[in-house]
């Protein structure tokens, strides 16, 4: 039994870095706190509890990390100190070396920190308690808001892919997940609170069910079935995952929406090889092809990496004149960094930085390019958005269906409101839609 007498009236700050999976459960970490007594501190307070829940998906995150570390302990002397998530479970003595932190946590750890907080005195060096990557088997539920009005539930965890450039499942571990009914569970209980839309999230969602028995396309039907839901997202799917069973019941859905996130990569087939990518490019368009297909105004993003080991100027430039044909909304750029103990390291053939650069520029304005294309199409149309909430003297906005981001007039009243509105032209910067309400 924790004895949370020791957590009264602490006060607890969270820093969190990469992706959804993360923020979700940053958020389920900080409302286990709330429950034993801790509040989250105000801007200008000071912290009891810090606590960073990082990032190791580059070496840029790596450093983005430690700097995040350095600033908490400067800003908060004295604060108990815990860093977990990925760069945690990898490098667990690293940052234990790190002056102020306390308390390191690996990805089997993660989900009950509570009890490894002890009384939270500050020790003069930092624990790290973590489990081998093959012993990591717990699945830790999640599904929070934070200070969105997004909900994010996590549906699975872990992969078990081995991507020749990725260290993610010696972060996470291998393919695990919750069971359907405990995830249908948790939906109602967003309807419940008032809740709108949901995006699942996870390491590899398409490979649901290695855990249960299950497979993910019974997963998207059970959720379907919750009354007073309005809105499902996919979160990023693997092409050869996305099953044209469940493109098609997307298009027939009310409750999941036209849009998907799929990472390609590389739009290369020696570049996919040398990634070990489960797919080549014929069966990526083919998958973009049907989400087209049937959802002619799905909002479709892709994850593109540059400057892998081995993608020659010749390989690059085949990519990019794939990519530049398929009928994608927005592409997610990343350049590649050297990350120990992959694979990938082994491919002689290395691109300078200044080539990465020259790469990722050329991406990112042939992605401005479509995403301008695809706004511009909808101008004039009736949608539906789900507004958000939005700082003092800021416009509001929110996302259609397909994704398209709105703006309009600041009021409080419209937060997490389904809107029908006419979409007019850009906002200033060209980064949204102006909305007028019907």
């Amino acid at each position: 039994m924790i004895d949370t007498t020791v957590f009264q009236d602490k006060k607890a700050v969270y820093y969190t870095l990469g992706c959804k999976l993360n923020f979700a459960e940053t958020s389920s970490i900080g409302k286990i706190l709330k429950e034993a007594g801790v509040r989250t501190a105000r801007r200008g307070e000071r912290a009891d509890i810090c606590i960073v829940n990082t990032c190791s998906v580059t070496d840029v995150a790596d450093k983005k990390c430690r700097q995040a570390i350095h600033k908490l302990v400067r800003q908060h002397p004295g604060a108990f100190v815990v860093v977990t998530g990925c760069y945690a479970q990898l490098k667990p003595e690293q940052i234990a070396d790190i002056e102020g932190v306390d308390l390191v946590l690996g990805a089997e750890q993660k989900g009950d920190l509570v009890s490894y907080l002890g009384n939270l005195e500050k020790k003069a060096h930092g624990e790290s308690v973590t489990t081998a990557v093959k012993d990591i088997r717990s699945f830790s539920p999640s599904c929070s808001r934070g200070d969105r009005t997004r909900y994010f539930l996590k549906v699975q965890d872990g992969c078990d892919y081995f991507c020749s450039y990725c260290t993610i499942p010696f972060a996470r571990g291998r393919s695990r997940n919750g069971k359907i009914e405990d995830l249908v569970a948790q939906a109602r209980q967003v309807v419940a609170e008032g809740g709108k839309e949901i995006v699942l999230t996870g390491v590899n969602i398409g490979d649901f069910g290695k855990s249960t028995g299950e497979t993910f396309f019974d997963l998207v039907k059970a959720l379907d079935e919750v009354d007073g839901m309005e809105r499902y997202r996919i979160s990023s799917i693997e092409p050869n995952l996305l099953t044209d069973e469940i493109i098609d019941f997307v298009s027939r859905s009310k409750r999941f929406m036209p849009h998907f996130h799929i990472p390609l990569q590389s739009g290369c087939d020696e570049v996919l090889k040398l990634m070990r990518r489960r797919y080549d490019t014929a069966l990526f368009a083919s998958k973009i092809h049907t989400v087209k297909k049937l959802m002619p105004d799905a909002f479709i993003g892709v994850d593109v990496i540059v400057g892998t080991r081995g993608e020659t100027p010749e390989y690059f430039d085949r990519a990019y004149e794939f990519i530049e044909g398929l009928d994608v909304t927005q592409l997610h750029v990343f350049s590649y960094s050297e990350r120990p103990g992959t694979q990938a390291l082994k491919i002689d053939y290395v691109v300078s930085p200044e080539e990465k650069h020259e790469r990722s520029q050329r991406l990112l304005a042939l992605s401005e390019q479509k995403l301008h294309a695809f706004y511009a199409r909808h101008i004039g149309r009736e949608a539906e958005v789900l507004m958000e909430k939005a700082r003092a003297g800021m416009p509001m906005h929110g996302f259609t269906r397909n994704y398209i981001r709105v703006e309009m007039e600041h009021n409080d009243a419209l937060d997490n409101h389904l809107l029908k509105v006419r979409l007019g032209d850009f906002n200033e910067d060209g980064t949204a839609l102006k909305g007028m309400m019907l």
